[in-house]
């Protein structure tokens, strides 16, 4: 649990003596890794709603600290990447673990809201320009600007794909299941490696799910811990993956079409989009989130953690494989 005490502390020190805590709630599971939402009133009577992101006990092996996604935020942020503005970083003797805090965005997140309600008819017909636009000032971030955080990515001389096929290869193989599809698709991405002539930073879950919408549109960018240093083209082709159209026919999101998204990428100064390359990278998201759907059915059916919605998810490996057949056949 959340000490208050310690995050009224915390706040003080930021805001100012006097700073009090409120109507704290947990947002997100997860034993490690946390978000909380509250808010803080000011000693000059000013209430702010803000959020949490901690690791209790510092940083998982493998995931990214809070300390590097904090500093990824800050530098978005200059760029005009919309994210929540981060307020201040945990510090050692706060007693609250790793992580920081930062503004809460008022929106909606939960897709099939953002693709059927009437409130958002507006925002669904922006979004697919606003990701272009957000997208180029993503891969636009000065990678000297991130020289302080440690980014995953490619050895030297290496291309970006060629470590990921390698550990969706390994996590295939150690669950010994047969998954012909999937067999046939990381093969075809090791034929088909497009080329490439520079990285980027790469944000690694963009999609619908991880905005806060509004009536306006995109309000914030979030989850970027799996940000990476790779091909840019790897967040527009994530971006288009089925899984995150939820039922929609809509190619980009499941709310609006591939040359918005491209028209919009370019003219924000991304660079030419490489339709191929695009596509490259929506048949890797689709072979990936294929594999990430066995690893989430394993995780409920051998009782590492019992979850309606693991099992609703591991049901999805068939979608994927159909999806993924299509794309490259």
């Amino acid at each position: 649990m959340l000490d208050e005490g310690l995050l009224a502390a915390a706040a003080e020190r930021h805001f100012g003596a006097g700073t009090t805590v409120s109507d704290v709630r947990r947002l997100t599971g997860g034993a490690s890794r946390e978000t909380w939402s509250f808010d803080a009133m000011g000693p000059d009577g000013t209430r702010r709603a803000l959020v949490l992101r901690r690791d209790p006990g510092g940083a998982l092996p493998g995931a990214m600290g809070r300390t590097a996604e904090y500093r990824l935020l800050e530098t978005a942020a200059t760029v005009g990447v919309p994210v929540p503005a981060v307020c201040f970083p945990l510090e050692e003797g706060d007693g609250l673990g790793s992580g920081f805090v930062m503004e809460r965005v008022d929106g909606e997140t939960i897709p099939r809201r953002i693709l059927r309600d009437d409130a958002f008819a507006d925002a669904r017909s922006a979004m697919a320009g606003q990701c272009g636009t957000i997208a180029a000032r993503i891969h636009a971030v000065d990678l000297a600007e991130l020289a302080d955080v440690a980014l995953d990515g490619p050895a030297p001389g290496e291309h970006p794909a060629v470590a990921q096929i390698r550990q969706y290869r390994e996590l295939l193989d150690a669950f010994g299941e047969p998954h012909p599809a999937f067999e046939l698709g990381l093969r075809w991405l090791e034929e088909h490696l497009p080329p490439l002539d520079q990285v980027r930073l790469v944000h690694g879950d963009f999609r619908n799910g991880n905005f806060v919408v509004g009536s306006d549109g995109i309000r914030a960018v979030l989850d970027w811990e799996l940000a990476h240093l790779g091909d840019p083209m790897e967040d527009l082709g994530w971006l288009c993956v089925r899984a995150w159209r939820f039922r929609s026919p809509l190619p980009v999101g499941g709310f609006g079409d591939r040359h918005d998204l491209f028209a919009a990428y370019e003219a924000a100064g991304g660079g030419a989009v490489d339709t191929e390359r695009v596509h490259y990278w929506e048949v890797f998201g689709t072979l990936k989130w294929g594999v990430m759907c066995i690893v989430q059915a394993f995780t409920h059916l051998h009782g590492l953690h019992r979850s309606v919605e693991l099992a609703a998810i591991g049901r999805r490996v068939a979608e994927q494989e159909y999806d993924l057949l299509r794309l490259i056949g």
